[in-house]
């Protein structure tokens, strides 16, 4: 029988894990059990790997010889032309979702500040609230109804795809809908949340899209479209650019928009796809130039100089002593405590509301609901606390403001007045942290202000995160951190000589480096929003310290996000346990493979009853001496051979030329998980079933190899670097099979090695591990 189950004898001894010189039966009679499930923004879905290594088989070689000249002309140009699209398209979102937002918020701050006006307080906070609460269910909604992998930032989805995971809707057009609609209506909403995540996303889901030739599901596909992303390959690097287009986007910042994309989402980069992001980057920043200018002509409604318009509002001659620098080490030290804790009060209640969604769609809005009716009372409750300031005479704008934007709310003060903390709360979080960077406003917000401000904005950013609605976290740390940079400033001004609004740029650079970690691109970021390049040594400064001291408490943001909704990402690093441990001692199974010849009911058996994606190809006499490895072919391809029913009569080589019943088109991947044939839908008669299939022309004839010894850690990296999906193991000896089983990313995570060698847990390493049962919380979940 062509089909093998290798069970290794119960006595076999595996390599020694360490210098205690114990020993441990392998578990290949046991299949890997670790979890084939995560959250996708706020539903369980199946995951599967990415297949980013080329398939090197007679039909792929026979397809790049026979291309021409003017083939790989046009598939260069393809490349560029994609970014292009991918800039321009993610730029006009950005800028669209910005001015969307703009005019919805400012609508709902004129009409409640002009019933504030004219003292009908009850109605101001009746309509306040109300429109609130409509514009938070509608985005929940749709998202829970139609799209439920919109929710969330969607940072970690795509830090998890570019790592080589993928999941069902996470870049489909439906949810790129959803996203850029649902953004629109929780970020008018008053929620603290942000746009720069979800617009990552959008960016991300543009760039899949256009890839795979657009939307087949929906009609709005492209033929021309298709020529170049037939793997995910091509496609992991589009989705990259995709991903820094959206950064960009969200902040006017091209540069940053690269560096985010290298530093925080994409685990593969070289040379060619930093020009190729820039250049997409650079396209975003010049759409969004020339949309801007459309509104310099009063043609955007209410859109304002908030959004998209850079934060200049920092003093332009930044003048700093060296004692200036004992303020700004305690600021970054503070900072990264802030963020760590942050990061975990995040964690935890994002653990709750899992418990939550897990229940259903009703629970999914009632949280919203609740979310939004708190936030309403806060932040139309919190104002009537701070005291009324008279208005400076030296104001540089009308004091009192009217309307949706500006330092000097009325509220509920005399004429002439104003309330610091309305102006604060009762602002867009763009406009708000605008206010607090202004340069020159050292006596516009008293202490208490500052500090009701940023109790409340830290703890809101937590609770508001976690529902089914597009939500982001850049723009509520930005905001929070403000608020906290400018309450040190406050306290420390003595020591300092520094402006509060400068206090406040360091304190958004210390809560992201102390939340998010990264420290490159948040860092050109900054200096491209406050449009003062003097601010570098100082935010490189506090950016440095607050990641050194956060990074003892706990991990970033987004790789806790990764881990909590449990994607299988593979870390840069190997664990110090994995040293003492070689590829054979984690190496499962059963393991099954097919002859170069096999017959088609035995691939179809085993189809059906494994869900195996890759399996091993051994030639076996007569058409070798002894077994042979040849190499590895997939299911996919395996389902197109059965679906094309080029089959023989007997069991010999078929000897026919591939490309005349083949091409490459037949087995090019079409985008994320789209279109996947399924073997059941297959349809094959007991004459059919009889027959054989040979296998040799379409099998990987150069798959990576490892030998049972090597250290589990080298795999780990070779697995990583290289971006595999499978990864065989063959036998030290020559005497034995060929192949000894096949390593895939699950077999490398910490819950599937530790449960197979509980022992290593008593060892003294620190494990940076959370063991985090995603299956066992989900159970029973539809």
């Amino acid at each position: 029988m062509a089909i093998k189950e290798r069970r290794e004898n119960d006595d076999m001894e595996a390599p020694l894990l360490s210098n205690d010189s114990f020993v441990v039966n392998l578990r290949r009679a046991a299949s890997n059990t670790t979890s084939q499930i995560a959250i996708v923004g706020a539903e369980v879905c199946p995951i599967e790997s990415l297949d980013y290594e080329l398939v090197e088989n007679d039909l792929f070689k026979q397809d790049w010889r026979s291309r021409s000249r003017a083939h790989i002309f046009q598939y260069i140009v393809l490349k560029w032309a994609f970014c292009f699209l991918v800039g321009a398209l993610a730029g006009g979102t950005g800028f669209l979702t910005n001015l969307a937002v703009e005019n919805v918020a400012g609508i709902k701050f004129v009409v409640t500040s002009n019933m504030m006006l004219a003292e009908r307080y009850e109605w101001a906070f009746g309509v306040f609230m109300a429109s609130n609460f409509v514009l938070t269910m509608f985005a929940a909604g749709i998202t829970v109804f139609f799209a439920p992998a919109a929710a969330g930032s969607g940072i970690p989805e795509v830090k998890a795809y570019l790592n080589g995971v993928d999941a069902p809707g996470i870049f489909s057009f439906r949810t790129l809908v959803v996203k850029v609609i649902g953004t629109i209506a929780a970020a008018s909403s008053s929620l603290h949340i942000g746009k720069a995540g979800p617009l990552v996303h959008t960016g991300a889901c543009i760039a899949s899209i256009l890839g795979q030739g657009g939307s087949h599901k929906h009609h709005l596909s492209w033929k021309w479209l298709g020529g170049y992303c037939k793997n995910d390959r091509d496609r992991r690097d589009l989705v990259t650019c995709g991903a820094g287009a959206g950064m960009a986007a969200a902040f006017r910042a091209p540069v940053g928009g690269v560096l985010f994309a290298l530093e925080a989402v994409s685990s593969w980069w070289r040379i060619s796809l930093l020009w190729r992001s820039f250049f997409t980057t650079a396209v975003v920043a010049v759409v969004l130039r020339a949309l801007i200018d459309v509104c310099k002509s009063g043609k955007c409604g209410l859109f304002g100089k908030g959004g998209l318009i850079m934060y200049d509002v920092t003093s332009e001659n930044t003048a700093y002593r060296f004692y200036d620098l004992l303020p700004v080490i305690v600021l970054g030290a503070i900072g990264g405590i802030l963020g760590s804790f942050y990061n975990f009060l995040l964690i935890k209640i994002l653990r709750i509301y899992n418990h939550i969604n897990k229940r259903g769609r009703f629970y999914k809005l009632l949280l919203a609901a609740i979310m939004s009716i708190c936030t309403s009372c806060c932040l139309f409750g919190l104002p009537w606390l701070a005291a009324c300031k008279p208005c400076p005479a030296d104001a540089a704008e009308a004091c009192p403001s009217i309307g949706r934007s500006g330092n000097f709310k009325k509220y509920q003060c005399a004429p002439g007045h104003y309330n610091d903390l309305a102006s604060l709360f009762f602002n867009t979080n763009d406009d708000t942290i605008k206010n607090l960077y202004r340069a020159g406003t050292d006596n516009v917000f008293q202490p208490s202000t500052i500090i009701i401000f940023f109790v409340a904005s830290y703890f809101l950013g937590i609770f508001s995160y976690g529902i089914a609605a597009p939500t982001g976290l850049f723009v509520p740390v930005i905001l929070t951190g403000a608020t906290y940079g400018r309450l040190i400033g406050m306290l420390m001004g003595s020591y300092s000589s520094l402006d509060l609004g400068l206090f406040a740029v360091l304190g958004s650079a210390s809560l992201l480096g102390g939340s998010m970690r990264i420290t490159v691109s948040v860092c050109v970021i900054l200096l491209e929003l406050t449009n003062n390049l003097l601010l570098l040594p100082l935010v490189m400064l506090v950016l440095l310290i607050s990641k050194t001291v956060a990074d003892a408490f706990n991990a970033n943001i987004y790789d806790l996000l990764v881990r909590l909704k449990g994607f299988p990402y593979l870390e840069p690093h190997a664990e110090p346990y994995m040293r003492n441990l070689t590829v054979a001692d984690v190496v499962t199974g059963p393991l099954q493979f097919f002859n170069g010849v096999e017959k088609v009911g035995n691939i179809v058996h085993v189809l059906r009853t494994t869900g195996h994606n890759g399996f091993p190809v051994v030639n076996e006499p007569p058409f070798s001496d002894s077994p042979v490895l040849y190499g590895l072919i997939l299911r996919a391809h395996l389902i197109v051979l059965l679906k094309k029913k080029e089959f023989l009569h007997s069991r010999v080589h078929s000897g026919f030329d591939t490309s005349k019943q083949f091409c490459a088109d037949d087995f090019a991947k079409r985008g994320s998980m789209v279109n996947q044939e399924l073997i059941e839908d297959l349809k094959l008669n007991e004459e059919e079933m009889e027959m054989y299939v040979d296998l040799h022309p379409f099998t990987n004839t150069s798959p990576y190899t490892v030998v049972e010894t090597m250290c589990l850690a080298k795999a780990l990296i070779l697995f990583r670097e290289v971006g595999l999906r499978h990864l065989l193991v063959i036998p030290k000896s020559s005497s034995r099979d060929p192949v000894v089983g096949i390593l895939t990313r699950h077999d490398f995570m910490p819950e599937h090695i530790l449960g197979l060698h509980p022992k290593l847990l008593t060892k003294r390493w620190r494990l940076r591990f959370w063991k985090y049962d995603i299956s066992k919380l989900f159970q029973g979940v539809e």
